[in-house]
């Protein structure tokens, strides 16, 4: 298996935000700046490979019927440690990220990570594949961030970058500058690769969400 192919399909390939459209909840909410974008994406990046990792040793005792409800009390564990750990070292960065550290339990890129990789691969492939993922998604929010923080507050990382001379667009850290920001960005990925994006939402996902529902007794 080629570790370096897993790493770099989560980068470029299948980038969680740009090419698959997951995560896209914390990818326009946290991105007002560049520095709240690396901070929920390393957040990510460290529960993924974490929960990647014990689900990947724990995939030959996980019974296949209990196994989302298993995967996400691996992952609520990971995102536990990560908060305490924001809580204690980076206030200002937890202060600002807020409630969407605890909803990275619910990202959809860490469970389909868990379902459809971590549960069939060894340990080693899957952090590799949880860390490509996580990179990826870090360096999608740390793109968005840089892009509006600049357009709508004339800074980078709290740096100003133009003075005085210059008024900010501020609709570019409101709602509608992610979207237009979000949008823009995949149009120019998909005008200039050959990688197109995939189907969002239910088309997007290969079947699995609606297996896991079937399975779990749902229509």
């Amino acid at each position: 298996m080629n570790l370096f192919k897993i790493f770099k399909t989560g980068i470029v390939d299948e980038n969680p935000a740009f090419r698959l459209v997951l995560g896209t909840c914390p990818t326009l909410a946290v991105t007002t700046s560049a520095i709240n974008g690396v901070g929920m994406g390393v957040s990510t990046t460290v529960v993924l490979v974490g929960s990647n990792l014990v689900i990947s040793l724990l995939r030959k005792f996980i019974p296949a019927k209990v196994r989302i409800p298993a995967y996400v009390t691996v992952i609520a564990g990971f995102v536990t440690i990560v908060q305490m750990l924001l809580k204690a070292y980076l206030p200002s960065i937890d202060k600002a990220l807020g409630i969407f550290i605890p909803l990275i339990v619910v990202n959809c890129i860490i469970l389909a990570r868990a379902e459809s990789f971590a549960s069939k691969n060894t340990p080693v492939a899957s952090i590799i594949d949880g860390l490509g993922m996580g990179v990826g998604f870090t360096l999608a929010l740390l793109l968005m961030g840089s892009i509006r923080e600049i357009l709508g507050n004339g800074s980078i990382f709290g740096i100003s970058v133009f003075g005085d001379s210059a008024s900010p667009a501020l609709a570019m850290i409101l709602p509608p500058g992610g979207f237009l920001t979000f949008g823009i960005i995949i149009g120019i990925l998909n005008r200039f690769s050959s990688v197109k994006i995939r189907s969002s939402g239910c088309m997007g996902c290969d079947g699995h969400c609606k297996k896991i529902i079937r399975e779990n007794g749902g229509e």
